[in-house]
């Protein structure tokens, strides 16, 4: 079977002067029945090729799901007298959430999603909020895919839903303190979360009053509501400037106050105890710090240092409880959890603050994940804390803070034959050709051999300041059960090793992001790991630029490429601002709008940068309702590919027309894109 070749339409983009020829650029009209017609010929074709996978790809569906313990819960946690879980049972593709009153032994089903899911190909159900009275239960549904969500309103007293339906949101919102108001942001034509509006309880969406709305096109704005429950916190934030603004929870009527007036380069986070609020800002703090101020002066000016700035750590988050502050930072690329204990000497009504004891958190592992959990109560001494490693299952743990003894909960539960001490983590250093060194995170089956034999998946992500951590996956335990060594790179364009980590990675400097995942792969290859041969690529979204990006600059390296829903029509996409996502990104790539950064990313722009030269067998995924990387860019990309590359190696693209950006929505579902992708891997050994 001959694959597809996608008809030319001639198209001239012009910008700067300079025309680039996209005959290709017709693809982006969702509803043409032409565009349907040649995404349906490329998934028959890639059935067509890969149907001598079919078992394959069965096998290791049945073999991840197998791993699943399909009747299985989250761990519990109490807020304002209940306790609260989420469960699956077996065949449940969806979760199922529960409440129990805690002077009662029955818990109440809130939502079951899988008869919510039941009409539709895609379903999900986020930004789930409860009123201060545990009566309403507020919940956002998107049933295409477009992360467009109409939020809906439960009376959990009588079980029925109110005719309350607020369409084109983000799916979360928060209430007023009395339960009355319910404050939730919606979106524009770009997709951009733009007004906060302010709906009351039983009248009509269309009536709701707009309380806040964003003007300028590269902000985002949202709505939050602080721990302490006094305030509903309106923000707006772009990639280097946030802005924060105050109502009181209890006068929902009442005039919004801003906390800090936006400055470029300015960001700041805050959270709210007693009289105070803490900021976490990178004011005068290239990594961070946290600060403090009384709630009646928010200004800057009157912010006071707590913890201050660290060359070598990233202060990443903070949760604040009654008697003790909890830090997470991060360190040589790695997440400590800090431990602040107040001596009761601090007021409420002043916003010095004094510490008797500081300590960290001790964890195994050389290469892990430490995360805070779900803490929504002040007043406790117990922390529920997250870790895993890549050998160790997701774990819930809760830590006395005083007596600093820790409590297992639950870890991830893997059927079958797993045992953690069959699997070897590694951490190493590669070096890229300017010097830097880059963590890499390895795991690897026990008696995988060490002699580069091995296959190798190199994955990574590098982009928006997003720190990819060594995770544990119940799915890749396929690939390294078959001797597959896997590989994280924690390249420059994350934020593994602190703000700069991030700085050198974008904007001029984001071909570092791209050197350095080509000099990890030639460390490995140098240091054994595996050969050519046997060298694999991975990444999604921005990942998958990153994967076009290597594929046009060092195509003979690899043996296989895996794209899922890749940005690679960089310049076209950055020079339009109808399309998701652009306007709040130029920060991140620049602005083609101006020549200087136009040059840089037309330079290395993957759909732009394609060549008539050999390619690696690359398999491209995207879907049809992505709201984030629009499906045609990889469309295109793969018609630019099979025009021009002069090799006989294989290319796929794989459209799923249910789904966007996530895929698929169901937990088994899911899993089947996985199987598809390890399949076509394990076909290229």
């Amino acid at each position: 079977m001959l694959p597809p070749k996608a008809k030319k339409i001639s198209k001239t983009l012009t910008a700067h002067q300079h025309d680039r020829q996209d005959d290709y650029y017709w693809l982006n009209q969702r509803e043409d029945p032409e565009v349907i017609k040649y995404l349906e010929a490329e998934n028959a074709y890639f059935e067509a090729r890969t149907q001598v996978q079919s078992g394959l790809r069965e096998e290791l569906f049945q073999e991840i799901k197998g791993r699943i313990k399909e009747d299985d819960s989250s761990v519990p946690y109490v807020k304002d007298g209940y306790e609260y879980q989420t469960k699956y049972e077996t065949g449940d593709q969806y979760p199922r959430y529960l409440r129990r009153k805690l002077d009662e032994t029955e818990p109440e089903t809130m939502l079951d999603v899988n008869e919510m899911a039941e009409p539709y190909d895609f379903y999900n159900v986020g930004g789930l909020s409860i009123t201060d009275d545990n009566r309403y239960l507020a919940y956002g549904e998107d049933t295409i895919s477009r992360r467009i969500y109409t939020i809906h309103i439960k009376d959990l007293l009588t079980g029925q839903n109110l005719p309350d339906q607020i369409p084109n949101t983000t799916g979360s919102s928060v209430w007023s303190a009395d339960g009355q108001y319910l404050f939730y942001s919606v979106k524009d034509e770009a997709l951009r979360p733009y007004k906060i509006m302010r709906h009351k309880l039983g009248t009509a969406p269309q009536d709701d009053a707009v309380i806040y709305e964003e003007p300028d096109e590269t902000f985002r704005a949202f709505v939050g509501r602080s721990k302490s429950k006094k305030w509903i916190v309106i923000g707006s934030a772009q990639t280097v400037s946030t802005e924060y603004h105050l109502l009181r929870a209890d006068d929902p009527l009442g005039e919004l106050r801003v906390f800090q007036p936006r400055e470029r380069d300015l960001e700041y986070s805050i959270a709210h105890i007693d009289e105070r609020f803490y900021i976490l800002t990178n004011k005068d703090a290239r990594n961070f710090q946290l600060m403090v101020t009384h709630e009646d002066q928010t200004s800057k000016e009157h912010w006071q240092t707590v913890i201050p700035h660290r060359e070598d750590t990233l202060l990443e988050d903070v949760d604040l409880f009654k008697k003790f502050l909890v830090l997470s930072e991060r360190t040589n690329g790695l997440t400590q959890l800090r431990i602040l204990s107040d001596d009761g000497s601090s007021s409420s009504s002043k916003s010095d603050i004094a510490y008797q004891s500081d300590h960290y958190l001790q964890f195994p592992d050389e290469a892990y994940m430490a995360y805070t959990s779900v803490n929504p109560e002040f007043d406790s001494e117990t922390l529920r804390f997250g870790y895993q490693s890549m050998t160790t299952p997701a774990s819930t743990y809760d830590y006395n803070m005083i007596t600093r003894e820790q409590t297992l909960l639950k870890q991830q539960p893997v059927l079958g034959e797993f045992d953690s001490a069959d699997y070897v983590s590694e951490r190493r250093f590669s070096e890229s050709r300017d010097g830097t060194k880059v963590p890499l995170s390895i795991v690897y089956h026990k008696d995988t051999p060490k002699d580069g034999s091995a296959p190798l998946l190199l994955y990574a992500y590098g982009s928006y300041g997003h720190s990819m951590d060594p995770y544990f996956s119940v799915a890749r335990l396929s690939l390294l059960n078959r001797w597959f060594i896997f590989v994280i790179a924690h390249i420059r364009g994350g934020e593994e090793m602190g703000r700069h980590w991030y700085e050198d990675g974008k904007l001029l400097k984001k071909k570092n992001t791209f050197t350095d995942f080509i000099d990890a792969a030639e460390w490995l290859l140098a240091n054994d790991y595996t050969t050519q041969s046997g060298l694999f690529a991975m990444g999604g979204s921005a990942g998958g630029l990153l994967m076009g990006a290597v594929a046009n600059m060092r195509p003979d390296l690899w043996k296989g490429v895996v794209a899922q829903v890749p940005f690679v029509d960089v310049v076209t996409t950055m020079l339009d601002d109808s399309i998701p996502l652009t306007t709040g990104e130029y920060d991140e790539w620049g602005n083609p709008n101006e020549k200087e950064y136009y040059d840089y990313i037309l330079s290395y722009s993957p759909y732009d940068q394609v060549e008539a030269k050999d390619y690696p067998n690359m398999l491209v995924t995207t879907g049809l309702h992505d709201s984030q990387v629009q499906y045609w860019e990889p469309a295109k990309w793969v018609a630019r590919l099979r025009e021009l590359k002069t090799d006989d190696n294989e290319l796929l693209l794989h459209t799923d027309m249910k789904v966007g950006h996530g895929g698929a929505s169901g937990r088994f579902d899911s899993i089947r894109d996985v199987a598809r992708d390890y399949a076509w891997i394990l076909s290229k050994v």
